[in-house]
């Protein structure tokens, strides 16, 4: 598991300034209708941890990310600009070429001392991160990118990135980042060559949404949610192996077994355990929330290379009072209910019109189980020239979760819950796994 009680502090030198490595536009780029929602306006942090490699031991990480990155920025010259805000609160990247921060430090840790099992929330994220973490930030007229490179005593290194949300998403982020490792050693281009083209992602003149967006719309009684902005908050990491998956699979009607995924079969039986250990009433929405790329979509399919934010959000409601109460198939039906609306034609185009039309609010958030899977993302496969990360994937997590691949061919679930409510969620779990009801 992972080392909770791990203490050290990293001597960081001074912050600078990483431009381009080269002569790039300058230009004023707006960013899409998805890009420049609301919810987005913060530094979503990435942490990768890679042993030392034999092959490599007088190789300065810090000095040969520099260097890719420099190289990448190139290529990804918007990511070294600043925001800058339009009327009507418009986002727009000021192709600066001013660089992106940039820190180098070093910390008397091996890698082994973090645990066997390393996920969110990384054990010290804050020695290894430039920024104190938030899940809002000023966006406007500062560094889109923070990068620390952190060298360990055993010669390995921690990576960790803060990006703004605005800019790229997952897999947008995932590609700049293979970009930085091609480039560090020693490709002339990139590649995946990036492609701007957010204009595919605005709205339409006039916002016609086709579709209902309750991404966007308050829960009934949305302030008497159980989870209040300052409540405390513990968290936990719950691993789901083979096994685990096997016995839930068991607890489905014959027919469904063999068409649910992973996904869909994990995130009806966390939902129904996190709303148990919630304590709502019956009568109470609840929602499941996840996060759905629209590459690849029909509609109008962007092209490969695009880097900004595809994400677009399914919603599954019912009651707590029938969630809790009906068979995890239930639970399973509605997810694929809400997957299928999702995956509609023209969806995203829909979800841009409804957040001008609705003044780019943020999605809610009450009484909702939001989850992002990154089991079949490339985010933790980056090669910056040490091979793959010992992880590689988010640094901490909130109210919000995601499915992190593990070994074995298992998934970890961080969960963050009020005390209380873990120790009811984590009963819940092994009541569920039992094939007792939760």
């Amino acid at each position: 598991m992972a080392a909770t009680s791990l203490a050290f502090v990293a001597r960081r030198g001074e912050p600078e300034l990483v431009a381009p490595a080269g002569l790039t536009p300058r230009e004023l780029k707006r960013l899409s209708d998805l890009d420049d929602q609301e919810s987005l306006r913060f530094y979503r942090s990435v942490i990768y941890f890679y042993r030392g490699r034999p092959s490599r031991p007088r190789a300065d990480p810090a000095r040969i990310i520099r260097h890719g990155l420099a190289a990448a920025l190139v290529h990804y010259y918007p990511i070294a600009g600043r925001l800058r805000e339009l009327p009507g609160r418009k986002l727009a990247v000021d192709c600066t070429g001013e660089g992106v921060c940039f820190v180098e430090a070093d910390a008397d840790v091996a890698l082994d001392e973090f645990g066997d099992t390393l996920c969110p929330p990384v054990p010290c994220a804050g020695q290894l991160l430039c920024l104190p973490e938030s899940n809002s930030a000023v966006v406007v007229d500062r560094p889109l990118l923070y990068v620390q490179v952190t060298r360990l005593r055993c010669g390995g290194f921690v990576f960790g990135i803060q990006v703004c949300h605005n800019l790229v998403d997952a897999p947008g982020v995932t590609q700049f980042l293979q970009a930085v490792g091609e480039l560090a050693g020693g490709m002339e281009a990139p590649s995946v060559r990036p492609v701007w083209a957010r204009e595919l992602l605005d709205a339409r003149d006039p916002p016609c949404p086709n579709y209902e967006h309750p991404e966007y719309e308050l829960a009934a009684d949305a302030a008497n949610d159980r989870l209040r902005p300052g409540a405390e908050l513990v968290h936990r990491a719950f691993l789901f192996g083979p096994e685990e998956l096997s016995s839930l699979r068991d607890q489905l009607p014959p027919l469904m077994r063999s068409r649910c995924s992973r996904f869909l079969l994990l995130s009806a039986f966390a939902w129904r355990c996190r709303t148990a250990a919630l304590g709502y009433a019956p009568g109470d929405e609840v929602r499941f929330m996840f996060v759905v790329n629209a590459r690849g979509m029909r509609g109008r399919p962007l092209p490969e290379g695009f880097y900004g934010n595809a994400l677009t959000f399914g919603v599954a409601r019912t009651t707590a009072g029938e969630l809790c109460s009906g068979p995890l198939g239930r639970a399973v039906e509605l997810i694929v209910a809400a997957k299928a609306r999702v995956g509609a034609d023209e969806y995203a185009q829909s979800v841009a019109d409804a957040l001008v039309l609705r003044g780019r609010p943020r999605f809610t958030t009450a009484r909702t189980y939001l989850v992002t899977d990154l089991t079949k993302s490339n985010l933790h496969e980056v090669d910056l020239g040490w091979g793959l990360p010992v992880y590689g994937g988010p640094a901490t997590t909130t109210l919000a979760t995601f499915h992190i691949p593990a070994a074995g061919g298992g998934i970890t679930v961080p969960m963050c819950l009020p005390p209380r409510a873990m120790e009811r969620f984590a009963a819940n779990v092994r009541a569920g796994l039992s094939g007792a009801s939760s």
